[in-house]
């Protein structure tokens, strides 16, 4: 008679503990594979570099009749134009700050509305480690978007006014409004995906984002109080006004005028403040 040999348990599978590199391959793919995420950053490249180039063009043509007429004009005293404004116009970026407060909270919002946040959790029960590789990922694509959108702003622009004072990367105040345009991606998409974490609906968070980004700031621009203006100056967009103004011309800056290291500080601020709400939404409220 056979002996019947007892059968050996099977085996199970061991579990490996996903790694930060591996959540930061996730959060890529993820980005990427939403349509969206390639329409709002192309559509939105042209549209602020455009509206930029079309600025810095009529100024060319404008200042172009003006020396006819006036021979000399441009190296009198009194012109004072400014080619630094047409690479950074206030309705070009003010766009710019939604479209990329828009991306953060569509990295956020996106999951939530999909469900696939849970099949996230489920895989990654460290959400905090999930929310920084998203942070991480989403900061570094829009940094990039705004190296490339700041970068080919100035350039373009300058070149058109190169005969009209047009400045470069090594003239005061040029650099820094290059590198205050390109840190405004990344500091308004960490605000959108703080929204998102919060709001965790797609009109609710573009909504809160314009209202915060856009329209606060607007119902604190008076001097009449002090009080009024401080909170105004504390404002991504009154930070980056300031960063981008050409420290070579003259402008007043009103009664209570922010500092270049004040407008730093704020930028840095409402980064860290944005990164610490995001992550406290995620842990503290379930899927």
């Amino acid at each position: 008679m056979t002996p019947v040999l007892d059968e050996a348990p099977a085996r199970l599978p061991v579990r490996v503990p996903a790694r930060f590199r591996h959540l930061l391959a996730a959060e890529w793919i993820k980005l990427w594979s939403l349509r969206s995420t390639y329409w709002v950053l192309g559509v939105g490249a042209l549209t602020v570099i455009g509206i930029n180039v079309n600025s810095a063009a009529s100024n060319a043509d404008r200042l172009a009749h003006q020396t006819l007429r006036r021979p000399g004009f441009p190296d009198r005293p009194e012109f004072l134009f400014d080619p630094l404004t047409t690479a950074f116009v206030d309705p070009a970026w003010q766009l710019f700050m939604i479209i990329a407060a828009t991306v953060g909270a569509i990295a956020v919002f996106g999951e939530y509305s999909s469900g696939l946040i849970r099949t996230t959790f489920a895989a990654v029960p460290d959400r905090q480690a999930v929310i920084a590789a998203k942070v991480t990922v989403v900061s570094v694509v829009m940094l990039a978007f705004g190296m490339l959108v700041s970068g080919t702003s100035f350039g373009v622009t300058q070149m058109l006014l190169r005969d009209y004072g047009g400045l470069s990367l090594g003239d005061p105040g040029g650099l820094r409004a290059v590198a205050a345009a390109a840190l405004l991606a990344p500091l308004c998409a960490l605000v959108g995906m703080a929204v998102g974490a919060a709001v965790r609906h797609a009109a609710g968070s573009v909504v809160t984002v314009i209202a915060l980004l856009l329209l606060v700031p607007a119902l604190f621009q008076g001097e009449r109080f002090r009080w009024v203006k401080e909170v105004g100056n504390a404002m991504p967009l009154s930070a980056w006004e300031r960063l981008v103004t050409n420290p070579e011309r003259a402008h007043y800056l009103g009664k209570y005028p922010l500092t270049v290291t004040e407008a730093w500080i704020v930028y840095g601020t409402w980064a860290t403040a944005a990164v610490a709400i995001a992550v406290l939404m995620v842990r503290r409220r379930d899927v």
